[in-house]
């Protein structure tokens, strides 16, 4: 496969409106009808698969293997998948609850959606090969509550019973917390099996020059780490190795708002690769006056913006420190003193401005270069961390909007029943059609408007991008720039900055 971009070259993406926006219920996913290419032919559903329908769709409307099509042989990822290959499926599982008891799948890839591409892979193999679903979910993400919510391990079970490649499910971390960042609730995990890999962008980072990293804030508290090592020329990420070493990687993400860049989707989905996610700047501290990126300007008032200051302080002085002894003393100033006293007597934030805190509005001007970053990696540095200026990997995405995220995401987010799917073979291109079809102006966001123009990430312009559907609409939306589509409402704190 010839890895570089051609000049003026069609980047196609398909998008497939599912009869209904409902995901089915009973694992290990069958689908409800015995297609010709099905490879476990006899294992149906007797209740209506319409993402596996969806996905089937997805792939005739992309034109994939049409020689072949609906006959046994139709094989329509053989085009990026060859026997023997490794295949990562990087799904988007940062949480395992919805903290607000709503739908965890406006959250999380569904399940549902990952059988369907497993079962193409698997026919692409031809029996040899390994396909493996990896990610590195949210620190506080129960892993295990995670596989009983998705019965991920019913789909594996299912697969590993025949004699072809096996299907291994891996968690990339390599600790987690029940509950808060705090050292007495750290959990250590094995990680990635494979390890991770150091990758130092330098020069070459949207970082690189960013004023003020002293002022730096990542993951969690120990902002040191962090700042270490995004310090001059070294703006340093640490991605698993078992990414990196596969031989093609297809990305998953849902269909969600995101508080600190607009939209997570494909790049900002590549958080999910990086074993240490306090490597990645989430944002700065303090206002645009004083050099960061944490509120707006004059948002807070003199008594909020003291209490802001107290608590990273002692966040800075008590928790950073990753000490039982440092954390007790926080939790009796903060969790007793403050929560329990102070605050009854008018000290505190209101919910709503709340909600900005941690850069998590439109001026954050951070995040979106660490996704322009992992942008970069993910197509540019090769398995030794070396980067190139043409594509060094196999790519595929398929974006789950059957159920999306809109209001407080990504994290918290209301369900958006929207009943589409969204593929291509390019990232870029496909997380431009899944912002407009959200109703959103992708050139408002930074993560599109300050990719290194030195590298070809793909489309230059939107006549670039071929748009193929079962919906006539849908594939002429760039042309109607009028139509909010899906209308998703985006963060609080990017109300009025995003919406077309």
């Amino acid at each position: 496969m010839n890895n570089s971009f051609k000049k003026n070259q069609k980047f196609k993406v398909g998008v497939v409106y599912t009869e209904k926006p409902q995901y089915p219920k009973e694992a290990p996913y069958h689908p409800s009808i015995n297609y010709p290419e099905y490879p476990f032919s006899g294992y149906i559903s007797p209740k209506p698969n319409y993402v596996y329908d969806g996905i089937r769709q997805l792939f005739f409307k992309l034109g994939l293997d049409m020689v072949n099509w609906n006959t046994p042989r139709w094989n329509p990822l053989g085009y990026i998948i060859n026997p023997g290959m490794t295949v990562a499926i990087k799904p988007n599982f940062v949480l395992s609850k919805h903290i607000e008891g709503k739908d965890i799948f406006s959250i999380i890839t569904h399940p549902s959606v990952l059988r369907s591409i497993i079962d193409y892979c698997w026919i692409a193999l031809k029996g040899k090969g390994k396909i493996i679903i990896a990610d590195a979910p949210q620190y506080n993400c129960n892993f295990q509550e995670l596989l009983e919510i998705t019965k991920l391990t019913e789909i594996q079970d299912f697969i590993n019973q025949f004699s072809g490649p096996r299907l291994e499910i891996l968690d990339l971390r390599n600790y987690w917390s029940k509950e808060r960042h705090f050292p007495s609730m750290i959990r250590k995990l094995p990680g990635d099996p494979k390890g991770a890999i150091k990758v130092n962008l330098g020069k070459e980072s949207a970082f690189f020059n960013y004023p003020n990293p002293q002022k730096f804030y990542g993951a969690v508290y120990h902002r040191s780490e962090t700042i270490f090592h995004h310090s001059g020329e070294r703006q340093e990420y640490e991605i698993s190795s078992t990414i990196f070493n596969a031989d093609v990687l297809i990305s998953v993400p849902k269909l969600k708002v995101h508080k600190k860049v607009g939209v997570t989707l494909n790049q900002k989905g590549l958080v999910g690769i990086c074993t240490n996610k306090n490597l990645i700047v989430h944002y700065t501290l303090g206002t645009p006056s004083e050099g960061g990126d944490q509120f707006p300007e004059n948002f807070l008032t003199k008594k909020e913006r003291t209490i802001i200051k107290l608590e990273r302080w002692m966040y800075d002085h008590f928790l950073a420190k990753r000490i039982i002894g440092y954390e007790m003393i926080h939790r009796f100033i903060y969790g007793f003193l403050y929560l329990k006293i102070f605050k009854h007597f008018g000290l505190k934030i209101p919910k709503e401005k709340r909600l900005l805190d941690a850069g998590n509005w439109y001026g954050n001007d951070s995040a979106w270069r660490m996704v322009v970053d992992l942008a970069k990696i993910i197509h540019f540095v090769d398995k030794e961390g070396r980067l190139h200026n043409v594509p060094q990997r196999r790519l595929l995405s398929i974006i789950d909007g059957v159920v999306g995220g809109e209001n407080k995401g990504p994290l918290v987010p209301d369900p958006k029943p929207a009943g589409v799917l969204i593929a291509g073979d390019n990232f870029l291109a496909v997380d431009l059609v899944a912002t407009r079809l959200m109703g959103f102006d992708f050139e408002k966001l930074k993560q599109f408007t300050n990719l290194d123009k030195n590298f070809c990430f793909g489309p230059k312009q939107t006549e670039d991008i071929e748009v193929v559907s079962n919906k006539e609409n849908f594939e002429k939306f760039f042309i109607d720039s009028q139509n909010n589509f899906f209308s998703f409402k985006p963060y609080p704190g990017w109300v009025g900055h995003i919406e077309i």
